[in-house]
């Protein structure tokens, strides 16, 4: 009975925490802004305080913003062989029933993947360049003239360098499933615009976990995808709710989150704070750029692990 009541007590805790957060500190929308601003001021009103905005106007000088057209990227880079994710639904890295699948990595020349993208050919499945470890350097250095290779203002803000720049291009069908990262994100729309659907971490609580097999997709020679355990491999936790269509019988506390929804317009970014829960989707052949920062394993850090294993272990998120 004691040990009931106690860990009544821990819920509890865990539900009212999200609230206060949200009254305390947190816009109930993703503000926007323009520079100038210091460093120092975006470290003190945005990084330090964990909290999302929009930034217009921040990479106008940017040349890929006029330059990056399906003509001059084929000019440029048509013919490097780069990895593209392939599914058959467009979630990647997404729970599919009792898996948690990921996507086929299909070596492919830019040029025959702007053929998808731009309807010239047929192929089953939804393509997405979203290969991460700074893909747009390693895989498309060809590009990097049109970009920064760093955001000044936030690099001095940190006191570091990215640890990856990276390079976004896919189709509408493709979706992001929401999960978080351990980087402070700058996000750079080039061209049309991208729908992001945005939790704190203080609404852990809410947000459910699951444990899932591994697997990816494979696709057969009459176009059919096979979901191919990886064998070997530990399981994975993983978000199993839809933001677009919760499932709110099996997961009844997601009701008590309130996410944010943000889209980010070709030469807008977002900045996406370190633990902050995301789902992505975009408008077709949307092409974006987004810079990755190590996020400091600070005090902050501990907290959200705490409320993680709390979330864990009362079975909250279950």
């Amino acid at each position: 009975m004691a040990e009931n009541k106690t860990l009544d007590a821990v819920k509890k805790c865990l539900r009212d925490f999200p609230l206060e957060a949200r009254e305390l500190y947190l816009n109930k929308t993703v503000p926007c802004l323009e520079p100038p601003f210091s460093p120092l001021e975006f470290y003190r009103e945005w990084i330090g305080p964990n909290k999302p905005c929009v930034i217009r106007n921040a990479f106008s000088h940017w040349p890929a913003l006029s330059k990056w057209n399906p003509s001059h990227l084929r000019e440029v880079v048509g013919s490097k062989v780069i990895s593209v994710a392939v599914t058959p639904n467009g979630y990647a890295d997404a729970v599919n029933q009792d898996r948690f699948v990921m996507p086929e990595e299909r070596l492919m020349t830019f040029s025959s993947l702007l053929d998808v993208v731009e309807g010239k050919v047929e192929s089953r499945g939804v393509f997405y360049v979203q290969k991460q470890c700074s893909n747009l350097t390693e895989e498309l250095p060809e590009l990097t003239g049109d970009v920064e290779a760093h955001i000044p203002w936030m690099s001095e803000a940190l006191g570091k360098l990215p640890d990856a720049v990276n390079f976004w291009l896919g189709e509408a069908s493709a979706v992001t499933s929401m999960h978080k990262d351990h980087y402070e994100n700058l996000y750079c729309v080039i061209t049309g615009e991208k729908h992001f659907i945005l939790l704190p971490p203080s609404d852990r609580p809410f947000i459910p976990y699951e444990h899932y097999q591994p697997a990816v997709y494979r696709q057969r020679e009459d176009g059919d995808f096979d979901v191919v355990d990886v064998a070997d491999s530990d399981k994975v936790p993983w978000i199993p709710l839809d933001p677009l269509k919760p499932d709110l019988e099996l997961y009844p506390d997601y009701r008590l989150a309130c996410p944010l929804h943000v889209t980010v317009k070709a030469g807008e970014m977002l900045y996406l704070p370190s633990l902050w829960f995301h789902h992505v989707r975009q408008s077709h052949g949307c092409i974006a750029v987004n810079f990755w920062y190590d996020m400091e394993y600070d005090i902050k850090y501990n907290y959200f692990q705490l409320v993680e294993s709390l979330a864990g272990a009362s079975g909250i998120d279950s």
